[in-house]
């Protein structure tokens, strides 16, 4: 039996700490038997085992850390939160892209007690919570075209692990700011800003109210025309409760709430970002400058999108970035449009118009 044979047999049989999730020449490793127990480390590797290269969603992989919740973490059940930033970014360009020729493989190590809540204690199960079809440019094109290539989405059932993770000192500390919306007046404080932005940032804001009430007027008028379904599926009662909820808490945030707006970052491939548990700290970047007031992807729709992420107001995530991604998203899939923070920035912009 060669070597990676008799390590498969081994990933099988459990021997090695690690669970293996393969599909169609793509294996997914998570592993933790080299790691310190306790410590609440693990290593990623994805291996291109097929005979073509492909091409890898950067930032759906922990390869520069998290900006994303990619991982479920989960103990006895309950969720553990994520405490990482979860970013709007422009659509996916080349050099977003990483290039696996036969053979080769993506490898990260991964702090997951940086990034989730895991201060309580105890033994944890963690998976992947990406398919190919997100992070594998070829596999998210044969999917939207409905054809095969071989590259099929990962067996995530098979991509868990459990890992044992040390208590805090103080597991009953407040570090992670999840105590709900403060009582404090709708200001605006600012950081790194300059006197044009601080008055750009005012106006967005002022429009991504505008926006939020106007969402949240639609869906308390019980409204479901193509703008509702087109951005997030078929109708049912609990989506449409879900999302109505989710309007009028964004309303509220942006009519009510202290926000910090720190325009610090640069990165021309994203807009901004947030920590969701720590509201309601929104940090700019510099696809946000170039982005009109108003109108698709607009820095109005930003706001939207990014307060539609912290926890105590919607708690969404980022599953697809851009319009067609969304739409997309809401055909195929409602219960994610529902919980996806473009989807909602999209109808909420309502551009094109749809009634």
């Amino acid at each position: 039996m060669n070597k990676r044979l008799r390590r498969l047999a081994l990933l099988a049989a459990g021997l090695l700490g690690t669970t293996v999730a393969s599909a169609a020449g793509i294996e997914l490793s998570l592993d933790s038997a080299s790691k310190a127990a306790g410590s609440g480390r693990i290593d990623y590797h994805l291996v291109n085992d097929t005979a073509s290269t492909i091409h890898v969603l950067r930032w759906e992989t922990p390869l520069d850390g998290l900006t994303a919740d990619l991982f479920q973490v989960t103990l006895d059940g309950r969720k553990a939160v994520y405490t990482g930033p979860l970013y709007k970014r422009v659509a996916p360009r080349p050099e977003d892209y990483i290039e696996l020729k036969p053979g080769q493989s993506i490898d990260a190590e991964v702090d997951l007690s940086a990034w989730y809540d895991m201060r309580e204690g105890g033994r944890f199960e963690v998976r992947y919570a990406r398919d190919a079809s997100d992070v594998v440019l070829e596999a998210s094109l044969a999917s939207k075209a409905g054809v095969g290539t071989g590259v099929a989405a990962f067996d995530t059932s098979r991509g868990t692990i459990q890992i044992y993770v040390d208590a805090a000192p103080n597991p009953l500390d407040s570090s992670i700011d999840a105590l709900g919306p403060s009582p404090l007046a709708a200001t605006n404080s600012f950081v790194s800003c300059s006197n044009t932005r601080q008055s750009q940032l005012v106006t967005a804001r002022g429009s991504a109210g505008t926006y939020a009430n106007n969402s949240k007027a639609y869906l308390d008028a019980g409204t479901v025309g193509t703008r509702y379904t087109w951005w997030f599926g078929t109708y049912t009662s609990s989506r449409y409760a879900t999302v109505r909820s989710h309007f009028a808490n964004i309303a509220s945030a942006l009519s009510s709430q202290p926000y910090t707006f720190n325009c610090s970052c640069t990165d021309s491939g994203t807009y901004a970002y947030v920590y969701p548990t720590q509201p309601y700290k929104v940090y700019l970047c510099g696809a946000f400058w170039s982005a009109p007031n108003t109108g698709t992807d607009s820095r109005a729709g930003t706001l939207v999108h990014e307060t539609s992420h912290f926890n105590v107001v919607a708690g969404t995530g980022d599953y697809g970035y851009g319009q067609t991604n969304a739409h997309n998203l809401a055909t195929s899939n409602p219960a994610k449009a529902v919980t996806n923070a473009d989807n909602h920035e999209y109808f909420a912009e309502n551009n094109p118009a749809r009634n």
